[in-house]
């Protein structure tokens, strides 16, 4: 993927360097060249000095080539602006705008731009709305041992048990989002059209778990 980020304060700087941790390519837009700073001589994305809803500017960050935008600047109205244009204008469709006021917010949510409220940002969160299914786990411990992800029951598993996913996948069914409501299952509860799975899995196995989520029971019930 390629991703450009407007804002290099503390989100936009971590966010920039665990996505090219992750081997994907960055460019980080900031009015203030200074920001720059923030993402350390190990950096080797793109650093365009501009604002970040200038049509210019974002072509210099490669907004035509890139995968997804995130406008992480400290001003609402900067990031929304910035949002829209990526959006609007270059096509983007995994976009995500900071917002500090709530009701706002909530207004652009529904114009279909990802907003993430202040007390819950952290570039994990970020990261997990910009990439595909499963390259982000929903939770991970401190050892980076365990993780929790949520899966999309595809129709190959509806009418099989729970138990007999867990065992393909090497996994645990912690709850289930079922018609609005979470459920604890048991071994025994049939997997229904619809269906979350929010599922525990050591992190080595979770590249098995989507295998078998996407391949269906292997033997059935």
């Amino acid at each position: 993927m390629h991703v450009v980020i407007m804002g290099c304060g503390r989100v936009g700087s971590t966010l920039a360097r665990s996505l090219e941790d992750r081997n994907h390519t960055v460019a980080v837009i900031d009015s203030e060249p200074d920001a720059f700073r923030r993402l350390g001589p190990g950096f080797n994305g793109d650093k365009v000095a501009g604002i970040g809803f200038d049509q210019q500017v974002l072509e210099k960050a490669g907004i035509r080539r890139a995968d997804a935008f995130a406008a992480v600047s400290s001003g609402d109205n900067s990031n929304i602006i910035a949002a829209r244009v990526a959006r609007e204008t270059f096509g983007i469709q995994q976009v995500v705008a900071r917002i500090y006021d709530p009701g706002r917010a909530e207004v652009y949510q529904r114009l279909g731009i990802t907003t993430v409220a202040t007390v819950k940002w952290t570039a994990d969160q970020v990261l997990r709305r910009m990439l595909p299914a499963g390259a982000e786990p929903d939770f991970r411990d401190p050892s980076g041992t365990i993780r929790m992800d949520h899966m999309m029951v595809p129709e190959k598993w509806v009418g099989s048990s729970v138990g007999t996913f867990q065992e393909e996948a090497r996994a645990r069914v912690a709850w289930i989002d079922r018609l609005g409501e979470g459920m604890l299952p048991t071994r025994d509860s049939v997997i229904q059209e619809g269906d979350m799975l929010h599922v525990v899995v050591r992190q080595e196995n979770a590249g098995r778990a989507y295998e078998v989520l996407e391949a269906g029971p292997e033997h059935g019930d």
